[in-house]
């Protein structure tokens, strides 16, 4: 199985919180990355600080976000189609048949996506189940590995302590424009973290503090 890693999730600057400094560092080893991301978040509650968007034009200002974010990363990107908030509610084994063929054309080694019923978000836990189902559906002997990214607080009560860990100190430069990239989001998300809107001196810091460390659990298939 060839070197290929492929990201699994909903909305623009999930992978740039989420995962970035992990995407980085396959990167920094020449590893392609592929971003299947499902929606364009057009229903997200931040439109900026100051507001830069309306509930209009969201969806275009998300998609070009996205595409600059993925260029920081130097990956590629696939989108969905899917809307915003209503992932919970598609038929999940069609979602998991269209991920399958796209997994089967791109045979990657490793696809990280949200840990369901651990991920906060409907849209989250609905894509991951859908993600996870679609590698089960698959030869055995040809599935990737799954890291599953949990992110509710009672994480490591409920499934122990995650068996990997990324430090991103050496790539946050790169998970920090790859954030800065989601213009509309990122300080409105830094600010739930710091408990204010932060100042541009110290974003960098919040984020830091909040999203050092990657962590994810390697899912168990039973065969």
């Amino acid at each position: 199985m060839k070197k290929h890693v492929v990201v699994i999730f909903p909305h623009p600057d999930d992978e740039s919180f989420g995962v970035a400094g992990t995407i980085s560092k396959f990167r920094a080893e020449g590893v392609p990355v592929t971003y299947l991301c499902g929606t364009l978040g057009e229903m997200g509650r931040n439109m900026g600080s100051p507001i830069i968007a309306n509930r209009e034009s969201m969806p275009e200002i998300r998609k070009q976000e996205l595409i600059n974010a993925c260029n920081e990363l130097d990956i590629d990107l696939q989108m969905l189609g899917y809307r915003d908030k209503t992932l919970e509610f598609e038929d999940r084994e069609e979602v998991a048949k269209r991920l399958k063929s796209i997994l089967e054309a791109l045979e990657p080694h490793l696809v990280i996506t949200h840990y369901p019923g651990h991920a906060i978000h409907p849209d989250h836990d609905a894509l991951g189940a859908a993600a996870i189902r679609a590698i089960e559906m698959m030869d055995p002997k040809k599935r990737p590995t799954v890291w599953a990214d949990a992110i509710t607080t009672t994480r490591y009560e409920d499934l122990g302590k995650p068996d990997v860990v990324i430090d991103t100190s050496d790539y946050f430069d790169k998970k920090m424009a790859a954030i800065m990239a989601h213009q509309s989001q990122a300080k409105g998300i830094l600010g739930n973290f710091k408990g204010q809107a932060p100042t541009e001196k110290d974003l960098k810091e919040v984020a830091k503090t909040a999203l050092g460390k990657e962590e994810y659990y390697t899912w168990q298939f039973d065969n």
